[in-house]
């Protein structure tokens, strides 16, 4: 190329165009990373790539020399504790950057460009345990089975038993248990390695005085009491777990952390800390759910987390449904609720309940009111018990006049629940069970009401990307009659809660009541419902759900002649969200007389 009378410009120009590339050029992304595990099984390749963090670099376009060099150097390590952890203790391992051993570049030599690394592996022989021994063991303490001579001698295997010998010794009042001398030697010649370890259980000790620090406006003895820590019995970690449990539990605190003193209080009593951050007292929220039939629901919650000092919680709740309803009209509701937790145990908590409300259904009206005495025990972290005492009062209006229902109620429930999430479960399992004895007062009969809610939850894929969701809902009334049941413990069937597709309540019974034989329609004594559901996660944001519900309300039975099925299928939209997905759901009847057309629905959370 010539550049005419100006040669000396020609120069600085291409001189310039140079450096430019070549600053380009320095910074640029590694060009080829390439890796080689001669004689490695597919298996233990893949874990190499996985804690590579070269690997790593290049997935996520690291570009400057200086830190691929710094991850060339680091490659050691991480390389060599994925082969311990697989039982490989001789390998040879070489990370070359353009040809040069990254080990033996000078850090004040790195390299300004880097073209090209290759990763070697030569993973050597499977160690085998020679001999494999944690001494003294705590009675009862139960050692990985793979930790015993003739086993493939992984890391994790010897780390996870010293792990259990230490909390077996915890467990039994040890607090201070922890690894002693250890003899942990590889014979390369015969592929062995002999792990030795001694545990220094150290004394038996006591639990200790409780100091609680950071609490403003909760009082001292009540944060003790629901802590339910017993001083002076024998120190036991899960009895711990559990005091920190019920800090959090009562809702009061931001953050609790449980912490055991360093030093020992003569004779033998471990002191405890518990360090907290208090919630703001107060707390409002709000939710909105639309159906097509059901129209629009408005729900909102005023909180007070610590009402005396004690951690007592006041609650109150007020809604509006039916807004825009297709059938009946706007209903109201009113809801005071005052809790108590560490009443009579550090596990039960105590209410009072106050409730009042006005349906407007499409065939009858009610005015409303509940008053209630609780208590909830916390058996353990999935199992709850809850009983209670209370008056319901119900004034009915319908084809047939009007009729007041007056009763004393038991309800006596249980929780199981064994879900890996509340709002969106892969797996596990919810059982909520409850039998609720009634003695009637006037036209009120007595009798007994049971109801059983059923999910179970299965994951497939990777991350759960196909969950099957299945569930089984089923009540009975039993003892009582129809007409002397107070009505809002009959039994419907249709909408968001039991059948999507079919309209709301639409599927009840038809009675014959008066000397004129007015018909009208009610709730039945007898339900059962059941829904299947494929959530299918298309990204991280949003997934898509097929489902199917039926249901059935019959009288004097759960397949008595006077009863009907129906049921709904349809398809569902979740857009997945931190604190659950918001649900759309658009369902059909496919069996049944109840309900024609297109039903949607709108809400928070999955529909179970």
């Amino acid at each position: 190329m010539r550049f005419g009378r100006k040669p000396f410009v020609g120069r600085v120009l291409a001189a310039s165009l140079w450096v430019t590339l070549w600053a380009g050029t320095a910074g640029q992304a590694l060009e080829t990373l390439d890796f080689r595990f001669p004689g490695a099984s597919a298996a233990l390749a893949k874990d190499l790539r996985a804690a590579s963090i070269l690997q790593a670099s290049q997935a996520s376009g690291a570009v400057e020399a200086q830190d691929l060099f710094a991850d060339a150097r680091a490659e050691y390590g991480n390389l060599l504790g994925a082969l311990y952890a697989r039982g490989y203790y001789s390998p040879v391992i070489h990370v070359l950057i353009d040809g040069r051993e990254a080990a033996a570049i000078a850090p004040l030599d790195a390299p300004a460009r880097i073209g090209r690394i290759e990763v070697v592996v030569e993973a050597g022989p499977v160690f085998t345990f020679g001999r494999a021994s944690i001494a003294p063991l705590a009675p009862g303490t139960r050692l990985p089975k793979g930790f015993a001579a003739g086993r493939v001698a992984e890391s994790g295997l010897v780390l996870e038993a010293v792990g259990a010998a230490v909390d077996g010794w915890r467990g039994a009042g040890h607090a201070k248990a922890r690894p002693g001398a250890q003899n942990l030697e590889a014979d390369h010649a015969r592929a062995l390695l002999d792990a030795e370890v001694q545990i220094a259980p150290g004394p038996k000790l006591r639990f200790g005085p409780l100091v609680i620090e950071g609490h403003v406006r909760m009082r001292e003895g009540r944060i003790r009491k629901i802590a339910g820590l017993p001083e002076g019995t024998v120190y036991d970690p899960e009895m711990l777990k559990r005091a920190a449990a019920r800090l959090r539990r009562s809702g009061v605190f931001k953050s609790v952390t449980l912490s055991e003193a360093e030093a020992i209080t003569a004779p033998d009593l471990l002191g405890i800390t518990a360090v907290v951050v208090e919630e703001r007292t107060r707390r409002y929220s709000f939710l909105a759910e639309i159906a097509s039939f059901e129209g629009l629901t408005l729900d909102g919650t005023w909180l007070h987390r610590n009402l005396n000092g004690g951690g007592e919680r006041l609650t109150i709740n007020g809604g509006i449904a039916n807004i825009g309803g297709q059938t009946g009209g706007v209903d109201y509701s009113v809801n005071l609720k005052l809790e108590r937790p560490a009443t009579f145990t550090p596990d039960t908590t105590a209410g009072l309940h106050l409730g009042f409300a006005q349906l407007n259904e499409q065939d009858y009206t009610a005015d409303t009111f509940g008053a209630a005495f609780t208590l909830a025990h916390v058996f353990s972290e999935s199992l709850t018990g809850t009983a209670e005492i209370g008056y319901a009062y119900a004034g009915i209006s319908d084809l047939s006049g009007k009729t007041t229902y007056r009763s004393l109620e038991l309800p006596l429930g249980a929780v199981w629940d064994r879900r890996d999430s509340k709002t969106d479960a892969t797996h596990g399992f919810y059982i909520a069970a409850e039998a609720k004895p009634f003695l009637g007062f006037g036209t009120t009969d007595n009798g007994l009401r049971m109801t059983l809610d059923a999910r179970g939850y299965r994951g497939f894929g990777r991350d759960n990307a196909v969950v099957l969701a299945a569930r089984v809902q089923a009540g009975a009334v039993l003892g009582a009659s129809l007409i002397g049941t107070p009505r809002d413990d009959l039994f419907y069937s249709g909408g968001g809660g039991t059948v999507r597709g079919q309209p709301y309540q639409s599927l009840g019974v038809n009675v014959l009541r008066d000397q004129f034989n007015t018909q009208f329609s009610t709730g039945g004594s007898y339900f059962l419902g059941a829904s299947v559901e494929t959530r299918v996660k298309v990204s991280d944001s949003f997934g898509v759900v097929g489902f199917f519900d039926v249901g059935r309300i019959d009288v004097g039975g759960f397949a008595g002649s006077g009863g009907d099925w129906h049921a709904g299928a349809g398809l569902g939209l979740r857009y997945l969200t931190s604190v659950g997905p918001i649900r759309l759901d658009l369902a059909v009847p496919v069996r049944g007389r109840t309900g024609d057309g297109l039903q949607i629905y709108v809400g928070l959370g999955q529909a179970f």
